[in-house]
């Protein structure tokens, strides 16, 4: 598939554009076909959404490939409620790593079944380490990233600080299960004085989820069966792979 969102209002410089990626969920076929299909130059910055892990089939191939991604562009890797629960699985203590119990039911094991988690003679989650270059990536993972008229979170943010009229304050009054998980704020309207750009919830016809000018949700399900999205901002035009 190639570019189906909507034509540019404006011409913009091609300097100026920036690029959110939705949830990739180890599909690094849909990933390189998508980073073919966007026409990427040296000046763009590109924000990663999180769920770059879990349910699909080489986790570790995309983490590989994000981090050779990042030595190429200005990049900004944020962290999804997988990471966060692959982290906590693993014993990192932070207030963003959690639920790491429900890492087997939410699709972990293919993750650590690409790592060899299952494959040692020493099988204590203690004797377990990543490669150093993937640790050093799931651990600098970022909770949110604002740029422009943009704010960049992986769910939403805390319902009850939409209508503050204070982007720092409703963040800072966040709690990392809202960052995460959150799958209602994406819907309502807000007073923050941003596009919110966030994935985590797909709809049900792998759609992108347009509620502007409050926020785009574009995780569409590349790991279920429906695209992977890439939104170009500011024109707000999607390619998809």
């Amino acid at each position: 598939m190639g570019p189906v969102g909507r034509p540019p209002v404006l011409r913009w410089h091609k300097n100026d554009m920036l690029y959110a990626f939705g949830d990739i969920h180890g599909e690094l076929e849909k990933l390189d076909e998508l980073l073919e299909l966007t026409p990427l130059t040296a000046g763009d910055r590109l924000v990663f959404l999180g769920d770059y892990i879990d349910r699909g089939p080489d986790s570790p191939g995309v983490i590989e490939r994000l981090i050779s991604l990042g030595q190429e562009y200005e990049c900004v890797f944020l962290l999804g409620n997988h990471e966060s629960m692959f982290l906590d699985f693993l014993g990192w203590t932070d207030d963003a790593y959690f639920g790491g119990d429900a890492l087997l039911l939410n699709g972990g094991d293919r993750t650590l079944a690409g790592y060899g988690y299952f494959d040692r003679e020493d099988t204590s989650r203690e004797g377990f380490r990543l490669p150093k270059a993937h640790e050093d990536f799931l651990l600098g993972l970022r909770l949110s990233h604002i740029e422009g008229d943009y704010l960049f979170v992986h769910a939403g943010v805390s319902q009850d600080h939409l209508r503050s009229g204070d982007l720092s304050y409703a963040l800072r009054k966040s709690r990392p299960e809202d960052i995460l998980w959150n799958r209602t704020s994406g819907e309502l309207p807000h007073d923050l004085g941003v596009t919110m750009i966030y994935g985590h919830t797909p709809n049900e016809d792998f759609g992108v989820r347009w509620n502007s000018p409050f926020s785009i949700g574009v995780d569409t399900g590349a790991v279920y069966g429906g695209p992977l999205t890439a939104i170009r901002l500011p024109d707000e035009f999607i390619f998809q792979a």
